[in-house]
């Protein structure tokens, strides 16, 4: 009896060894390489009048296995994704056009992903060519937000910048109505405090980034709702 218990936990033993524990750690960190944050990218290979093919790159997550791409155009606000395996990638991009991307790293056997820093890029065009600034950031109220007034007031506030640094101002258009009007011109900050609002109202706003040379983007409209 004693001889054929030992025998099967040397069968058991044996077996537990033929298989390989699962890793089900999720992805480690990792950092964006290429386009260059807030830079214009002038690596990518022109392919026809309006159109360039980049490079993208960024360094390798531990435990992943493939990675979404994701590419947006911040004229447009559309995006694209793809999934590769490997720590590069090329799309084929408008020129003259800013754009931001991030990688979202996936590993197998967990549902748990982690996402990079979201950079931002111009797609550089032929020729001599000044860029607008890029569309400002929307900080707060985020989109879709339901905030409370303090005392019937709120604080807008965003982010800006530009591949040359020449921001002079912004515009700022806000109410009630999906098409807002003009509410502040040629700001400095990147803020409007004290904003007078009603409760149980949504409201809409974007903002206009103005550069030395007179060139502008626009944010995209943003609504908010006040409770």
């Amino acid at each position: 009896m004693m001889k054929r218990v030992t025998g099967v936990l040397l069968i058991l033993l044996l077996a537990a060894a033929c298989f390989k524990k699962e890793n089900n750690s999720p992805p480690g960190a990792f950092s964006l390489a290429l386009p260059l944050n807030g830079q214009v990218c002038t690596t990518g290979t022109v392919i026809s009048a309006t159109q360039s093919k980049v490079s993208f790159a960024w360094g390798a997550s531990a435990n992943a296995n493939n990675y979404d791409l994701t590419i947006t155009n911040l004229l447009t606000h559309t995006a694209i994704t793809h999934t590769v395996q490997k720590t590069t990638d090329t799309a084929t991009l408008l020129q003259n056009t800013p754009y931001s991307w991030y990688i979202t790293a996936k590993a197998p056997k967990t549902t748990t992903t982690l996402k990079s820093d979201t950079w931002r890029f111009y797609c550089a065009g032929s020729g001599l060519i000044t860029y607008a600034p890029f569309p400002a950031t929307i900080v707060s109220p985020t989109f879709g937000q339901t905030v409370t007034s303090t005392g019937g007031n709120i604080n807008l506030a965003w982010t800006g910048s530009s591949v040359t640094n020449n921001i002079v101002g912004y515009n700022v258009y806000f109410g009630p109505s999906t098409n807002p009007a003009l509410f502040r011109t040629s700001i400095t900050d990147n803020f409007v405090n004290n904003v007078a609002v009603s409760a149980n109202t949504t409201y809409y706003w974007h903002v206009v980034t103005i550069d030395a040379n007179g060139n502008i983007s626009d944010s995209g409209i943003y609504n908010f709702f006040v409770k």
